[in-house]
């Protein structure tokens, strides 16, 4: 009796344990692959699926984006530049039948391949496109990436690179080149403002020789015109007045000479003949005779 009810109690265990076991929950997202006796049978979807205990084997396959982070990688450019770059991933399971049976880790296989295009892509690049190239390299691996990564069963949605860190020996490098090249500038500016400011000064000197020769210029105009003016203005006084006019000036002038110290007069025959018509002048000079 005993023996019986203990043996109730196994089977109604056993029964419990077989309905359990043959109860697989699917959450919302994943999908089950369902394999009996290691064969692939079917796909299950989100909820409660009831499956052949024991002999049934269901791997649960997550559909949802995933982010991932690789670790830091060390790639030489084209130039022989050493650069240590990090990627980070987000992904997606597209065919969890090629996700679960056609590749032993199709995770591992995924990021293997974004790190031989990544040294693929780099080792085309000088190192100054490298560090100034991050969206060129991304669109570059996310576009060799997405012919590849079908056969995994999944889709790389985005790939970005983190970090793009020259070594020390090259940053140093670097550094050195910056300083080199700044200096360099900073000369060059420094002669180009040097020599602008020599030939702002000559042209400041030149304009204001010109300036100062144009103003002698036109003063020796002006006296010119002036002088030519009074010459002009003269000759047409002298146009309109008469002989007796000029006689009277020729007495004038002869009586500051004859006032003079010296005793001896020389005038031209022509200047005596008009003297000889004046009363005045034979005055003059008789007056000049007895002293």
């Amino acid at each position: 009796m005993i023996l019986s009810s203990i043996l109730y109690v196994i089977i109604f265990l056993l029964l419990v344990y077989l309905l359990v076991s043959s109860i697989r929950i699917i959450p919302q997202n994943m999908v089950g692959m369902v394999s009996i006796l290691g064969k692939y049978k079917k796909q299950i979807t989100p909820g409660i699926n009831f499956t052949i205990p024991i002999i049934t084997r269901v791997d649960r396959v997550d559909l949802a984006q995933v982010p991932l982070s690789l670790s830091e990688q060390s790639v030489i450019s084209q130039d022989n530049a050493e650069v240590i770059i990090s990627l980070s991933m987000n992904y997606h399971v597209t065919n969890p039948y090629k996700f679960t049976f056609e590749n032993a880790d199709s995770i591992k296989s995924m990021v293997q391949q974004s790190r031989a295009h990544l040294r693929g892509i780099i080792g085309t690049m000088d190192l100054n496109d490298v560090l100034n190239g991050t969206e060129r390299i991304n669109a570059a691996l996310s576009h060799e990436l997405a012919t590849i990564t079908d056969a995994y069963g999944v889709n790389v949605d985005r790939i970005n690179i983190d970090t793009i860190q020259p070594t020390p020996e090259i940053q140093e490098s670097m550094n050195k080149q910056i300083n080199s090249t700044r200096e360099r500038e900073a000369a060059i500016a420094k002669a180009e403002g040097e020599a602008r400011s020599i030939e702002l000064t000559t042209r400041a000197k030149n304009d204001a020789l010109v300036t100062t020769a144009e103003a002698k210029a036109k003063g020796v105009r002006l006296a010119a015109d002036a002088e030519a003016y009074r010459i002009q203005k003269a000759n047409d006084a002298l146009a309109v007045v008469d002989s007796k006019y000029l006689a009277a000036q020729n007495i004038d002038a002869f009586r500051e000479v004859a006032n003079g110290q010296t005793n001896t007069v020389v005038v031209p025959n022509t200047a005596i003949d008009a003297l000889g018509n004046l009363t005045v002048a034979n005055e003059l000079f008789q007056q000049k005779t007895n002293n």
